[in-house]
């Protein structure tokens, strides 16, 4: 039920240092639909657990913790989509508001955002089933990224010796990686969230090709184009071999190096294009990746409906891929922050409806990231449950006090979410009783927590409750 248009109010935003006219329809928590766009709450977004300020809503997991958490919120009339945002526009107008949007929002780099033409794009949520539990893909996946691995240093060696690309093993390479992210997207997940310590340089490729599928079929591509956006993001940066060293590697580049850095397009473009049973359209991907929604990008300053759909999301991919695993850094950044710029840049860098769509496919805690519970215990979020995003299953391995628990427990927080909604009701427990996830912590910040040891013992040990403690320990 829309809300009667008294409550539909026009109020004034200031972003940096100008005043930004949005409309915003002030609703209570009962009336919200799918499709409306919260823009702020009535109470601060740190004690909630919403990691973005600002989110379409998009399931009815959404619409329950809104209603947990709040007992109204603000709704952006003029972002809100489908039928109830028309209705929303109507209302505002109706109780003399203007229908237009204000100038903009302005990002931390500055850049404001721009009326771009760019259609909507298709999104088929419910194209494939429901994912199977991560520990029956475990096995297969950990073989594939074996493959994937060994597969792309076959490329890199074929490129070095002048030799044609193996391209007929990579596509069969990754349609296996499609069939098996299709099953279970959290087994591979985990190979893309932690850091081997044999980690080599074409790593990223291998993090964005993975993270490029399961973006694909949250969305519901088709199978042929999940192969098509695999094979482009891992083959990418092949033209980075023609590269010199230091240019490659440099952390900051001059305006010369960093011009000699872009080539690497061109080159790659040139290497795949030459493989007579390369995919032209994985070819056009590849040279479009680096493209910009705002025309901002290169190698040829494209914009908006202009960047292939399939090369718009392989550049979401690599920026959040190069956020989260900086070259040279030890410790990548927490996901939250990587999340924060990839949304502070929606309609700028990126489209705005796929940016925020690819923040929906990874979660607002995606796979390995370690929280911190509103108890003030330490986990690792071991995998996701489907539909219900904000409660994932968490391994809770250090307790109140930061200290390594003997025996880790695993929680899954969907469940206990639901018993302890039973106990609230018989009033055996308070309603500030419910467990929530308060943060995500920084990689690092607990070098006592093997991630990777708590993957391998969650995906791959036969026991129902892992609890090896020297498996925890940093080795």
């Amino acid at each position: 039920m829309v809300p009667p248009a008294g409550t539909a109010v026009l109020q004034p935003e200031r972003f940096g240092d100008s005043s930004v006219a949005i409309e915003q329809a002030k609703i209570l928590v009962e009336d919200l639909q799918r499709g409306m766009f919260v823009s702020r709450l009535d109470r601060p977004w740190t004690r909630t657990p919403f990691a973005l300020q600002g989110f379409y809503i998009r399931d009815l997991e959404e619409i329950r913790q809104l209603q947990k958490h709040c007992r109204y919120v603000y709704v952006d009339v003029v972002k809100s989509v489908g039928d109830i945002g028309v209705k929303l526009r109507r209302i505002t107008r109706t109780a003399g508001g203007s229908s237009a949007a204000g100038p903009g929002r302005r990002s931390r780099t500055g850049r404001v955002p721009v009326a771009i033409p760019c259609r909507p794009v298709q999104i088929s949520r419910d194209a494939y089933p429901a994912p199977l539990p991560a520990r029956r893909e475990a096995g297969q996946a950990r073989k594939l990224h074996r493959r994937i691995v060994q597969g792309m240093h076959e490329v890199l060696v074929q490129i070095r010796s002048d030799r044609p690309l193996p391209m007929q093993q990579v596509g069969q390479v990754v349609e296996n990686l499609v069939e098996s992210i299709l099953r279970s997207p959290d087994a591979f997940a985990w190979l893309a969230r932690v850091r081997e310590k044999d980690e080599h340089t074409y790593s990223h490729s291998i993090r964005a090709s993975i993270w490029a599928v399961m973006f694909g079929r949250h969305i519901g591509l088709r199978r042929h184009d999940l192969v098509r956006l695999g094979v482009a993001t891992l083959l990418k940066d092949v033209g980075k071999m023609m590269l010199p060293d230091e240019v490659l590697r440099a952390h900051r580049r001059d305006p010369r190096r960093e011009m000699e850095y872009r080539r690497f397009v061109d080159h790659s473009v040139r290497l795949l294009a030459a493989d007579p049973q390369m995919d032209p359209r994985v070819v056009e991907i590849v040279h479009c990746h680096r493209e910009m929604h705002d025309g901002s990008g290169y190698p040829r300053g494209l914009r908006g409906d202009r960047i292939p759909v399939l090369a718009r999301m392989c550049g979401i991919v690599t920026f959040y891929d190069e956020a989260t695993n900086p070259r040279g850094v030890t410790y990548p950044v927490a996901p939250s922050q990587a999340v924060a710029q990839l949304y502070d840049l929606r309609g700028i860098s990126f489209q705005e409806q796929l940016a925020v769509e690819f923040i929906q496919s990874i979660g607002l805690y995606p796979t390995g990231t370690q929280v911190e519970l509103s108890t003030g215990e330490v986990g690792v979020v071991v995998e996701q449950t489907h539909r219900r995003r904000l409660k994932p299953r968490v391994m809770v391995v250090l307790d109140r006090d930061k200290q390594l628990l003997t025996k880790p427990r695993l929680l899954d927080m969907a469940a206990d979410d639901d018993r302890r909604d039973k106990l609230i009701r018989r009033g055996k427990l308070a309603p500030g009783d419910k467990l929530t996830i308060l943060k995500d912590v920084e990689p690092g910040r607990f070098p006592q927590v093997n991630v990777a040891a708590v993957r391998d013992d969650y995906l791959f040990s036969r026991k129902r409750f892992p609890a090896l403690l020297s498996r925890l320990l940093k080795r």
